[in-house]
């Protein structure tokens, strides 16, 4: 039997890496994104397509298929359109909300045996996935789909994820892990070398800590591990957070604690101010080495090829959007033992 996996919007390779890790083979992944380029080939052996989903055809599906046997179709579609974080904003014209049909819409013309997705839970909200999800089920998949916790697959993240499994050979789900121990800040990024803000690790382009204004190292200073700005002196707090509507942002400017899983990374993940992105203990914001390890990258993933190409935000959205390894490993034992 041979088994090959495409995968749609794929980033710099966090579902790909995962499912490699698992023992399949990915043929391709497809992103509009060319910057991932150089870290999706650099670190996984799989070729990296640039080109807009909207324009993918069946003929070069088919094609980068093969001989296969049995086809596996991935689709992590961008999740900002179905994001809390992005709730309350005008999505009317946001370009993003067809990709999901567009993804339907390859299942349907070639007619993979085998179909995952992977989004943030919210997606379910919306007629978007309620159409893609009958749609499976009319094409006669057997489809499984559930809220997933990232800390139960390993990963030192509290980060909840939707995954569905679409299969038309049988009924699938995605494999549970009992026997995972929680792991925690401290277990991820506990032996990184020490960093100042605004130092970067003289081995690792990517162990970066951003620059702090004078005021956020006072902040900084005074944030203890799992508080709040609250902890603050009076005159260090904004005046944006004195207000009543800013006093539910408690995560912002926090720390994380070593012995928890991390809040969930995001693209911004970089910037003190952007959430609960402060270092445990060191007076800074997490670095984007240490960011990629909380995403169960391994330590050796490298994002840019030489330091003239490092681009703090374009990194930071890598490695924020992407699926965590860990998950992607989980997914892909999951269609292993569908096909056993």
């Amino acid at each position: 039997m041979t088994v090959k996996v495409i995968d749609l919007f794929c980033g710099a390779g966090g579902l790909t890496h995962g499912l490699q890790l698992a023992g399949l083979d990915v043929v391709a992944g497809i992103d509009l994104e060319g910057e991932c380029r150089f870290p999706y080939e650099r670190n996984n052996k799989s070729k990296f397509i640039e080109q807009d989903i909207a324009k993918v055809t069946k003929e070069e599906l088919l094609r980068l298929y093969g001989d296969a046997s049995v086809k596996v179709l991935a689709g992590c579609a961008p999740c900002q359109p179905f994001s809390k974080y992005t709730q309350g904003k005008d999505k009317a014209d946001d370009k993003k909300w067809p990709l999901l049909y567009e993804f339907e819409r390859l299942i349907r013309e070639v007619s993979p045996e085998i179909v995952t997705m992977e989004n943030v839970p919210d997606v379910t909200k919306h007629k978007v996935y309620n159409d893609f999800y009958n749609s499976l089920l009319k094409l006669g998949y057997y489809v499984w789909a559930s809220k997933v916790d990232c800390v139960e697959y390993g990963i030192p993240q509290n980060r909840s994820r939707h995954v569905l499994l679409a299969s038309k050979l049988g009924a699938i789900e995605l494999v549970k892990r009992d026997d995972v121990i929680l792991k925690t800040v401290r277990d991820a990024i506990g032996n990184l070398p020490p960093l100042e803000d605004g130092q970067t690790d003289p081995n690792d382009i990517l162990h970066r800590a951003s620059k702090l204004n004078p005021i956020n190292k006072k902040r900084i200073i005074h944030s203890v591990p799992g508080g709040t700005w609250k902890d603050w002196p009076k005159e260090l707090i904004a005046a944006c957070h004195m207000k009543s509507s800013g006093k539910g942002y408690a995560s912002v400017y926090g720390r994380m604690s070593w012995d928890k899983p991390s809040p969930t990374i995001t693209t911004l993940c970089y910037g003190f101010g952007n959430g609960r992105f402060g270092h445990p203990e060191q007076h800074r914001a997490i670095s984007l080495r240490e960011a990629a390890l909380l995403q169960t990258f391994p330590m050796d993933y490298i994002f840019v090829e030489d330091k003239d190409k490092f681009v703090i935000r374009s990194i930071g959205k890598m490695i924020g959007n992407a699926v965590p390894v860990e998950l992607g490993k989980a997914i892909g034992q999951s269609i292993k033992n569908h096909l056993e």
